[in-house]
């Protein structure tokens, strides 16, 4: 791990998805949330002010980053949740197979290198009527914005930690093996190459 890794990026993409707007996006879906819960992808934990202790047992935080578990220190302090972390990337969660009520899914699938393998796998670890909830940005609706994804998303995925402007999310999700049960979309304010967003609720098909 570089030294930009380990110390410049985790301050940069907690400062960028930690943004109002997106904290609002957090606060749409992340409540959804209940049981046991794996969220994929936890970062410097963002998410955890927005779990109901009244509904959440525990959560699994995936996240294979020293440096984003290192800044997460002061989130984990004030959750009022408990938390376990899980050091590995998405495409190995070690756990067992329908241990998992909720999957918490939030600006991670754009970052994911392997991500038809990590969907497999929380698809895998996933009860039967247990819920993926998400949130996530990605390829725009309109070809003019869609032709900037592509110009910047090489120089992008470099800089921001392997990040894709352009993913298509719905079709990401159902070739991972979700049927997505419900979703809305739209931009949030913001350059529009970066801030095409798709929200909802999918389980395994």
């Amino acid at each position: 791990m570089s030294l930009y890794e380990r110390y410049v990026l985790p301050h940069l993409i907690n400062v960028a998805c930690g943004n109002k707007d997106i904290t609002k996006q957090r606060s749409r879906v992340v409540p959804q949330a209940s049981g046991r819960v794996l969220e994929i992808g936890m970062g410097t934990g963002l998410n955890l002010r927005h779990y109901d202790p009244d509904k959440v047992e525990l959560v699994w935080g995936l996240e294979p980053s020293l440096g984003m578990r290192k800044k997460a220190s002061r989130n984990l302090e004030q959750s009022r949740v408990p938390v376990e972390w899980l050091d590995l990337p998405s495409e190995e969660i070690p756990l067992d197979d329908h241990s998992v009520d909720t999957v918490v899914l939030t600006y991670t699938l754009c970052t994911i290198p392997d991500w038809q393998k990590a969907l497999e796998q929380m698809r895998r670890v996933l009860k039967p009527g247990g819920t993926l909830v998400f949130s996530e940005h990605g390829e725009a609706p309109d070809e003019a914005v869609q032709r900037w994804q592509r110009r910047i998303n090489p120089l992008w995925n470099r800089i921001a930690g392997g990040c894709h402007l352009n993913r298509p999310i719905p079709d990401l999700l159902d070739q991972g093996g979700f049927r997505i049960d419900h979703m809305e979309s739209g931009y949030l304010p913001g350059p529009k190459f970066a801030t095409f967003n798709y929200w909802g609720q999918a389980q395994a098909a």
